[in-house]
């Protein structure tokens, strides 16, 4: 890293009134506080620590850096005769930190033209900065004890002078580097945090490969440690940001990750199972597929499910056909028939600002017409309050509010990337843009704990589309988020529920293609991340969702119907995965490249098929019941015909079938395989899994 001018990238973190006390220096030229910045930036694959003092913020000619052939920060030595004096003990101890510097001496670099730049008033010499690669620990002061403070130690243990926060806020640094590296506490004091402390094996998580089992091959030329370290960053970031992050960067990661682990040898290209577990899990916080045998899960061998339906589906629901469904006041009447025909068909464009209302549950089915008015009078008081508390806030009490700048400034950037192709939000100053906008915003206000999360801006577009009004798509974009909610909260329990329930109906479906999968490390089914994530918006045309997010809110025929939609389409692209075996760059690939290729119609008539063969089968798992609604109850199931309705045979799924394996163990949807029968990993306590 060069030293000659200012230091460009990303700014992650900035801080002015970061101090360095030299008060306890014996010489004369220290100053006793010495002000400065603190940043932190992302410049292409590194992320760098810089601190100077305030007059050399646009000089940074004597900024003290590190070398790129080195992780040392070459321009500090250390002062033998003071560091000889000074062990462990007094690293530890509390007074350490404020005569840090007497432990260090420090030597400008050389400049090329041989002469070195004179300070001007003696601070210059205190600049440093160094990449977080070379970071071995944090120490921060105890609580209590004055301002806060923090000290870096390098790998090659060369200690930085310790940098005082005297407006505090020294948390804030703490968590914008946790977003590329992992801290934890030393277990000898609490007070230190060590950089990618779990000193375990490289298949204990995909956040440690930096370790030192890692780091030898690291340091041995196997693995690329900029391109790794950029791996871990990119997935952090799905964690931060699920719907930019996970396709878009989704294949560089991998060609990262998998071109440094598995180099030249092509007995390296296969991941065992637990590897691949432990990396999407990190990616994922809390996504748990077993690896290992364990007691309460029950076995069940291949099933035979029977010969698939051919369905057919019908015209959209006219105008004329609603209207013949409500009665004089309005009431909708035979709302299951209503439903059964929207699921076979859609509707019609002019009916959808009316029927999205009760499909979404923002007005009751059977409500009457005055009772409507009067629902919509106090749902817009209620809108407008809610939007006149952010509107309200002025910018002083912004600047306090970080919470809220944050949602304010992801939701402009979301917006303004939202549906741009759309007439409905093209061009600048678009009253479209503005309108996403202010209900996002309002959102925030309506749902303080979820806030805004990036990919909801691609759930309300289709909403404002077809309401053209601010308030009904307000409250019909919160009835849909009620149904999503999981999918974007923080520990993104809805998302780890639906890749398992999926892997559990797919193995049910086509448990070949499923080992075939696995055995290309895609076994869990990961690059349908999104499909989830924003209900295939990414997938179809703006019109083809129109039609399937109606058909999916008819809640039929099945609970989790959207799930069996993404087995329709991987059912669909198995021949070609398989034949022209694609490998785990070339299933992300394939399967990313979909988008805007899926004919929306197939796809529906599959999954539906799907489901009325699961239906008829008397032998179903326990599993796959609850995973699709199916428990000792009817399924209500449109049949063959055009517009009419059929209560399809009872199905029961019996657990009693099963008891006797119910203490052999669990084979994960993408786990471990054997030379017996296909078998279904099929755990009791499904039922806890709470689809979003």
């Amino acid at each position: 890293m060069a030293a000659t001018g200012v230091v460009s990238g990303k700014i992650i973190y900035e801080q002015e009134g970061v101090y360095i006390h030299s008060s306890c220096g014996k010489t004369n030229d220290q100053d006793s506080l010495i002000s400065g910045v603190l940043r932190v930036l992302e410049k292409d694959t590194e992320v760098i620590v810089d601190w100077r003092p305030l007059d050399d913020a646009l000089d940074s000619s004597s900024i003290l850096c590190a070398g790129k052939d080195s992780s040392s920060v070459v321009e500090w030595t250390h002062a033998p005769k003071e560091r000889g004096h000074r062990g462990a003990e007094h690293l530890n101890s509390y007074e350490a930190e404020w005569d840090m510097v007497n432990t260090v001496s420090f030597k400008k670099k050389p400049h090329t033209n041989g002469d070195a730049p004179s300070h001007r008033n003696g601070k210059s010499k205190w600049s440093f900065l160094f990449s977080l690669t070379d970071l071995k620990s944090i120490k921060q002061n105890k609580e209590g004890m004055g301002w806060s403070y923090l000290v870096f130690c390098l790998k090659d243990d060369v200690v930085l002078p310790a940098l005082h926060f005297h407006q505090g806020e020294s948390k804030l640094l703490i968590d914008s580097l946790e977003k590329y590296v992992v801290l934890c506490e030393s277990p000898q004091d609490k007070r230190i945090l060590l950089v990618n402390c779990q000193n375990k094996s490289l298949s204990q998580s995909f956040e440690n490969l930096l370790d030192e089992p890692a780091y030898g091959l690291i340091q041995a030329g196997l693995l690329d440690r900029r391109k790794l370290l950029w791996a871990i960053h990119q997935w952090k970031k799905i964690k931060k940001d699920p719907y930019t992050a996970t396709m878009v960067g989704f294949s560089k990661v991998t060609n990262y990750i998998f071109d440094s682990l598995r180099g030249n040898d092509p007995s390296t290209h296969q991941r065992p199972p637990s590897e691949m577990a432990d990396f999407l899990s990190d990616a994922i916080p809390g996504l748990k597929i077993n690896q290992q045998e364990e007691p309460g899960f029950e076995v069940i061998t291949k099933i035979d499910l029977g010969e698939r339906p051919v369905v057919q589906r019908r015209e959209p629901v006219s105008l004329e056909e609603w209207t013949k469904n409500v009665d004089s006041e309005g009431r909708i009447l035979n709302v299951d028939n209503v439903k059964q025909m929207i699921f076979r068909g859609g509707l019609s464009h002019a009916l959808r600002k009316q029927a999205w209302k009760f499909l979404l549950g923002y007005f009751p089915w059977d409500s009457t017409k005055e009772e409507r008015t009067q629902l919509q009078k106090q749902k817009i008081d209620e809108y407008f309050r809610m939007k006149l508390q952010w509107k309200s806030v002025s910018e002083e009490q912004e600047k306090r509010n970080s919470r809220l700048r944050d949602y304010r400034s992801l939701i402009e950037k979301d917006v303004n990337r939202t549906d741009r192709t759309n007439k409905f939000y093209e061009g600048q100053d678009n009253p479209g843009l503005i309108l996403l906008h202010d209900i996002l915003m309002t959102y925030c206000m309506y749902d303080f704990d979820l806030g805004y999360v990036q990919g909801m801006s691609d759930l309300l577009s289709p909403l404002l589309y077809v309401m053209e009004n601010e308030v009904d798509a307000f409250w019909c974009f919160a009835s849909y988020m009620d149904q999503m909610h999981q999918n974007f909260e923080e520990q993104m329990q809805g998302m780890k529920t639906q890749l398992i329930q999926l892997s559990t109906l797919l193995r049910l479906l086509d448990s070949g293609f499923c080992s075939y999968l696995e055995s290309q490390d895609s076994g869990y089914l990961y690059f349908c991340f999104r499909w989830l994530l924003i209900r295939f918006k990414r997938e179809f045309s703006f019109l083809d969702i129109l039609r399937l997010w109606e058909v999916m809110w008819t809640e039929l025929p099945c609970k989790n119907f959207h799930l069996l939609l993404c087995c329709a389409i991987l059912e669909s692209e198995k021949q070609q995965i398989m034949e022209k075996h694609y490998g785990f760059n070339e299933i992300l690939k394939h399967i990313n490249e979909l988008s805007m290729k899926i004919d929306v119609e197939d796809v529906l008539c599959k999954a539906e098929a799907i489901s009325l063969q699961m239906v008829k089968c008397k032998e179903l798992p326990q599993a796959v019941c609850e995973i699709l609604g199916l428990q000792d109850s009817e399924v209500t199931t449109p049949d063959s015909d055009i517009g009419e309705e059929e209560n399809v045979g009872m199905t029961s799924c019996s657990t009693s079938a099963f008891q006797s394996n119910s203490s052999l163990p669990v084979f994960a949807a993408s786990g471990a395989r054997d030379d017996n029968p296909t078998q279904i990993a099929v755990s009791p306590n499904v039922s806890r899994l709470t689809p979003a």
